[in-house]
């Protein structure tokens, strides 16, 4: 595993190529525009002048970063890479286009990784014709910093595949939990429902504040969980619980009418300038 592949460069697909360019792997990142690319080396740069400014990482650890990593805009440039890792927005009919696409131009003997959060490794492999070497790679963000590394495997995921993305990870300096595939996996089956109710709590007239002080200082969370909703994405909570919800078919997911409002309105949060807090 030398040569990775990450497609798309936002919040996530930016920190995953750092993480790996820093760990020593020669990184294409791949968007589909040139406006897109230079949007995701900018917020590249703004990461790594950002952890080196707190002391994350050293101007020594980021000297060779930037020989590592190359931009495309055609996935065809990364048709050798031995990982290739989606980081796209949580649409499975997108996936399932770059995983065909992928399928057809990366070499066989490739992993093919997606950073889902909730959405079916199953669904994403079965447009391909090595679902054996298809495989969930679920970072948290800010990748760089959080020590998580969450592989989801399917039923026709291979051993011989999940032992290979796990010594990956460890290379990396992650921590590893292996995931079965069903929606929302082990960590956002747990937390997203979470901020799900918490947002009914606002709906009923809580304020953002008194919900968020209530369980940093009540139940000891280093952030509130509108907070944390914000820094996630209010449309990403939304997609998220919307994939629970259909995939176990359980009333106890069901979104929060007050996300699907604020999705409506623009209010995504950190990245919109407004969601449940304004920045």
């Amino acid at each position: 595993m030398k040569k990775i592949l990450v497609v798309g460069s936002g919040l996530m697909g930016s920190g995953i190529s750092l993480s790996f360019a820093k760990a020593g792997f020669d990184v294409i990142v791949v968007e589909r525009s040139e406006d897109d690319l230079q949007r995701g080396m900018d917020m590249m740069k703004k990461t790594v002048s950002s952890l080196v400014k707190k002391e994350k990482w050293t101007d020594e650890e980021t000297g060779q970063i930037w020989e590592r990593i190359h931009g495309s805009t055609k996935l065809e440039d990364g048709k050798d890479a031995n990982l290739v890792i989606e980081a796209i927005p949580e649409k499975l009919p997108l996936k399932q286009e770059v995983f065909r696409e992928l399928d057809r131009v990366i070499q066989k003997e490739a992993i093919l990784a997606s950073n889902t959060s909730s959405l079916s490794i199953s669904a994403i492999g079965s447009v391909t014709h090595r679902p054996e070497k298809v495989v969930g790679m679920h970072f948290f963000s800010p990748v760089p910093l959080m020590d998580l590394l969450e592989i989801v495997r399917s039923l026709k995921t291979s051993d011989e595949t999940v032992e290979q993305v796990k010594a990956v990870g460890k290379h990396l300096g992650k921590k590893i939990i292996v995931a079965k595939d069903y929606p929302g996996f082990i960590v956002n089956r747990v937390l997203v429902p979470m901020l799900n109710e918490a947002a009914y709590l606002v709906m009923e007239g809580y304020t953002p504040e008194e919900v968020d002080q209530g369980m940093t200082l009540g139940a000891n969370h280093p952030v509130g969980p509108l907070r944390l909703a914000d820094y996630v994405g209010i449309d990403v909570l939304l997609n998220t619980m919307e994939s629970l919800h259909e995939g176990f078919n359980d009333s106890k997911y069901r979104p929060c009418p007050l996300l699907k409002r604020m999705v409506e309105a623009g209010l995504l949060g950190k990245k919109s300038g407004k969601g449940f807090y304004s920045y």
